[in-house]
C-alpha cells in the first residue's frame, strides 16, 4: 500500500471513529475496552496521544521509569480531557502525517484499526475494516517483534484469510482460516486462535 493510500485510510478511519464517539452515552465511555485494563475513554485518549510531543509525554515517562507500556498507560490515565475534547482532538489529526519516532508509516493505520475494534466490540458495535487496509496491517503485525510478535507467540500455524489475498506462516502449519478482520485481531492478541482446523467440506453424492 502506497503512502498516500495509507494516510487516506488513516484519515477516514479517524474521522469515522470520531463520529461514532460523538454518539456514545456517558456510561459507554467508561465501558471496559477490548484492550485489557483500559476503558473506552482511555483508548480514545491514547489514539490522540500519538501526536503528543516529547515534552507532553515526559512527565508520564519519568513517573513510569521510561517503561513503554507503563508510559502510555499513565499518559492516558492522567489526561483529564472530556469526551467532546477527545473527539475534537481526533478530528484535528486529519491531514497530518505525524507519527511517533521509530515507527513505520503503516503504524498509524494499524493503531486506528485495532483501537477502533477495542472500542466497538465491547459496546456491541459492528465496525468493518477496509479489506486493503486490514491486509496491510496484518502484514505489518506478522513481521513485528514489539509490541506484538505473532511469529513468536503463534508458532506452528498457517493463517489464511477467507476474504482477501493474504496467507502467512509455514505451509506445514496447522491451518487457520478466518476473515482478514479476525486475523488482525488474532495477531494483535485481541482474539484467540481457534483450537481446531476447519472441517473439510463434504462431497455431495
Amino acid at each position: 500500500m502506497d503512502s498516500d493510500t495509507i494516510w487516506r485510510n488513516v484519515d477516514e478511519q479517524r474521522g469515522a471513529l470520531a463520529d461514532l464517539l460523538d454518539t456514545l452515552q456517558p456510561e459507554q465511555w467508561s465501558t471496559p475496552s477490548l484492550c485489557a485494563g483500559w476503558t473506552v475513554r482511555e483508548v480514545a485518549i491514547h489514539i490522540t496521544q500519538s501526536h503528543a510531543g516529547i515534552g507532553e509525554m515526559l512527565p508520564a515517562a519519568i513517573k513510569s521509569g521510561f517503561r513503554f507500556d507503563a508510559v502510555v498507560r499513565r499518559a492516558a490515565l492522567e489526561d483529564p480531557a472530556e469526551p467532546a475534547a477527545i473527539t475534537a482532538r481526533i478530528r484535528a489529526m486529519a491531514g497530518s502525517r505525524k507519527r511517533p519516532p521509530l515507527t513505520k508509516e503503516v503504524d498509524p493505520l494499524l493503531d486506528i484499526l485495532i483501537h477502533t475494534q477495542d472500542i466497538c466490540i465491547p459496546l456491541g458495535i459492528e465496525r468493518t475494516m477496509p479489506t486493503d487496509a486490514a491486509v496491510a496491517v496484518a502484514d505489518r503485525l506478522w513481521h513485528m517483534k514489539f509490541p506484538f510478535a505473532p511469529q513468536r507467540d503463534l508458532p506452528g500455524y498457517r493463517f489464511v484469510a477467507t476474504d482477501a489475498d493474504f496467507a502467512v506462516g509455514p505451509e506445514w502449519g496447522g491451518l487457520r482460516e478466518a476473515p482478514i478482520h479476525d486475523l488482525v485481531l488474532m495477531f494483535a492478541r485481541r482474539l484467540d486462535v481457534p483450537d481446531a482446523e476447519p472441517e473439510p467440506e463434504s462431497e455431495e453424492d
